[in-house]
């Protein structure tokens, strides 16, 4: 009698695998089509309307002045889309927006509030107040807090005193006024130089008056460091230095790595 002997199926071997999703590796199925991923591996799909495209923005008050700084590096991930995008935007004479994130958001805003502009501008005869843009501001961005504009805010101008006035906002309108403020993706980097320098936080020494001219060196200092650390931040410095007789602009150049 022959002896016992098992039966073994031979062995399956799989063909390398066509893709891959969130559920592993997808190979032809028995009938010879694709799994595409709609039965036997579901895998999610996302899309964002939102796009991050970096940048720094940077707003200083002093007694009858404002300063406004922002590099014109325009970004996407690790692909640096454009050198020369200003991300300041004057909306008087007195007073200037700076806007770091979405790109196409920050021009939707700035569309939006020109318009505004006009508008007061013909009914009123006279140029809105820096602090009532600053209302107007929140308000707008308060408007779309259920599907906000990605783009993160200073304001700097002069108010109806002579005084210098800085406000910081959020993604949906909550603001404020402060001596300083720094938005975008360097803010991390500038804004402990500014509470130490600006700010005067934790320092014994006596507090002394600052002219906008050393101000402006700050800021340029402040710049130079965050784009050492920070790759959505170079190319150029645009600076907007606000006092009563208006805007003066000027540029520097930043690392371009």
């Amino acid at each position: 009698m022959a002896p016992f002997r098992s039966k073994q199926s031979a062995p399956v071997s799989l063909a390398p695998p066509l893709a891959h999703n969130s559920e592993g590796p997808v190979y032809n199925k028995a009938d010879g089509s694709i799994d595409h991923g709609v039965t036997q591996n579901p895998y999610e799909r996302g899309f964002s309307p939102y796009e991050f495209n970096g940048g720094t923005t940077v707003a200083i008050s002093g007694e009858d002045w404002a300063i406004v700084a922002g590099d014109s590096r325009l970004s996407s991930g690790y692909e640096i889309l454009s050198r020369k995008v200003c991300k300041l935007h004057p909306i008087t004479d007195h007073c200037v927006l700076g806007s770091a994130g979405c790109k196409t958001d920050v021009d939707q805003l700035r569309s939006v509030l020109d318009i505004n502009m006009k508008i007061y501008s013909h009914n009123h005869r006279k140029p809105m107040a820096t602090p009532s843009v600053a209302q107007m501001l929140g308000n707008t961005l308060y408007y779309k807090r259920f599907f906000p504009y990605y783009a993160f805010n200073v304001l700097g101008g002069i108010d109806a005193q002579g005084k210098g006035a800085v406000y910081s906002y959020d993604a949906i309108g909550s603001f404020e006024r402060t001596p300083y403020s720094a938005t975008g993706s360097g803010q991390a980097y500038i804004i402990p130089l500014l509470d130490n320098v600006i700010g005067h936080k934790n320092r014994l020494d006596p507090q002394r008056t600052l002219e906008k001219e050393e101000v402006v060196e700050i800021i340029k200092d402040a710049f130079v460091t965050a784009g050492e650390r920070d790759i959505y931040t170079g190319d150029s410095l645009d600076i907007m230095v606000i006092t009563k007789d208006g805007i003066q602009k000027s540029t520097f150049a930043l690392k371009a790595d």
